[in-house]
């Protein structure tokens, strides 16, 4: 089984997950007392690390309350969660349906479940909210969709040692401390760096904001706590990373819903230290 293979899967479909590259990330995070992950994402870090405590942070609020609510609740709420996976709800008209009640209930129990539901039926595991906030991926076609259980107590087993906050990346380095190791993964600048916000969450994510990544780090790593980030390899990233080790290499990333059509990008690695 090569190592790729051994990686652990996390429960959420994710644009820009980093299962393909977490042997890369592990080999150069360094030793430390506490993992802070400031864009978790899908956590596929934190899933794949064993650092002894874990700070794990996002201002995407349905991340962090369906983290929440699975450290918290365990078996029940993954109970409660598979009442969405039956065939009868792989359906466009359902998902719909689904998908205006995640946009409505204030129950946020049920908004977490949903929002699993809708990460696996929707098309090619994007996190979309509109300029209102609303949640507005399309529905995704698959033939079949598998309620994620296995995956689920995997995760559900590493948050005995983790704290989930709903945070912005600036707070979470300030509060950063000695012992501590930081892994970045902001939203991806495009290959060409035109684009000026990504949809992550209803106010995007901008080339100033990759900057004003860029700035803290160096000054987090100047109180002697590494900081990686990943970014695509640009020549705005080569600039702004300027003062960083740099770990450069290509990947192939799917461009299609089906996976069939790939291309090659360039990433990087931009350690502080």
């Amino acid at each position: 089984m090569n190592e790729k293979q051994k990686s652990k899967v996390p429960f959420l479909k994710w644009a820009g997950g980093k299962r393909q590259i977490i042997d890369r990330i592990k080999a150069v995070l360094p030793e430390g007392k506490r993992l802070v992950e400031p864009f978790c994402g899908s956590a596929t870090v934190f899933l794949n690390t064993d650092y002894q405590e874990n700070l794990i942070a996002d201002t995407n609020r349905d991340v962090i309350n369906i983290f929440s609510f699975l450290q918290n609740e365990g078996r029940d709420f993954i109970d409660y969660c598979s009442q969405y996976f039956i065939p009868e709800n792989n359906d466009a008209e359902q998902y719909y349906e689904y998908r205006a009640l995640f946009n409505e209930t204030q129950d946020l129990r049920q908004r977490a479940a949903l929002f699993l539901y809708l990460n696996k039926h929707g098309y090619n595991g994007l996190c979309r909210y509109n300029s209102s906030g609303g949640f507005n991926v399309p529905f995704g076609k698959y033939k079949k969709v598998t309620f994620p259980e296995g995956y689920l107590y995997d995760f559900l087993f590493k948050t005995k040692h983790a704290e989930f906050i709903e945070q912005d990346f600036e707070t979470t380095l300030t509060n950063t401390k000695r012992g501590d190791i930081v892994y970045c993964d902001p939203p991806y600048v495009t290959a060409n760096a035109s684009n000026q916000s990504f949809q992550y969450e209803k106010n995007g994510f901008s080339l100033q904001q990759q900057e004003r990544l860029a700035q803290p780090a160096e000054e987090t790593a100047a109180k002697g706590i590494t900081v990686l980030i990943s970014n695509h390899l640009t020549e705005f990233t080569r600039k702004i990373y300027k003062n960083a080790e740099l770990n450069t290499f290509s990947v192939r990333r799917s461009i299609s819903c089906k996976g069939d059509q790939r291309e090659q990008a360039l990433e990087v690695l931009a350690l502080y230290k």
